[in-house]
């Protein structure tokens, strides 16, 4: 009963597995698995083997690189619905993890093993069209990182951040520092950004709390 649950939510994050014919269908599920990862557990390592294709069904994970002088970058997060672009890229090109990866909450994955995902590549025209599409996508989305990191201030992708992840009580969970790597910058720069924006009343900081008090200030921030 679990896993027909977890069947039925996997199709329904994933709406190109409707597509599938019975058989091809009959064929991804009994090679499917559904790992759970535990909010700060490490789903993938720098250098580490990819052994499987990941489908995220519920959760969220970061990935990120890990500066020489030890500032943590977000590259991209995997939420559920969406797979991870660099681990596909190391399936598709028979190559190392080039990043790192933990979960921020606990997540509930999909996965296909390693040889598995190849076959289907090359048998399921529905399943191979997924997976370039998706893939095609998502470079596209890191890209459009990249650029927005070159092409931005601090303050700018600051303010951006603090909007994105503000709750429906205008609070976001997030320290400075869990801040600062989401924008690729450094605690201190971001600290000092959210000073001034308190001194003048646009928020309220805690510990691991910030409290957006004036919405249309921060965003006259992101210009």
């Amino acid at each position: 009963m679990v896993e027909v649950r977890k069947i039925d939510l996997w199709v329904e994050r994933f709406p190109f597995l409707s597509t599938l014919g019975a058989k091809d269908f009959a064929k991804i599920t009994e090679a499917v698995k559904f790992p759970v990862l535990e909010a700060g557990q490490i789903a993938y390592q720098q250098d580490w083997e990819c052994p499987n294709f990941i489908m995220c069904i519920d959760g969220r994970t970061r990935v990120y690189k890990t500066t020489g002088t030890g500032r943590e970058v977000l590259l991209y997060k995997v939420e559920g619905g969406g797979t991870c672009v660099l681990t596909t890229q190391c399936l598709l090109s028979n190559s190392k993890f080039p990043a790192e990866s933990v979960a921020e909450a606990r997540t509930e994955l999909a996965t296909l093993p390693k040889a598995v995902f190849h076959r289907f590549m090359a048998e399921l025209p529905h399943f191979r069209d997924y997976v370039m599409s998706d893939y095609t996508s998502l470079l596209g989305l890191m890209f459009t990182f990249i650029d927005t990191v070159a092409l931005t201030t601090v303050e700018q992708r600051l303010a951006r951040r603090i909007l994105a992840e503000a709750d429906a009580t205008s609070t976001v969970a997030k320290t400075h520092q869990q801040l600062a790597a989401d924008i690729g910058s450094v605690r201190e720069i971001v600290s000092r950004h959210l000073g001034d924006w308190e001194r003048k009343g646009w928020i309220k900081s805690n510990r691991g709390r910030i409290q957006v008090l004036d919405s249309h200030a921060v965003a006259s921030r992101q210009a």
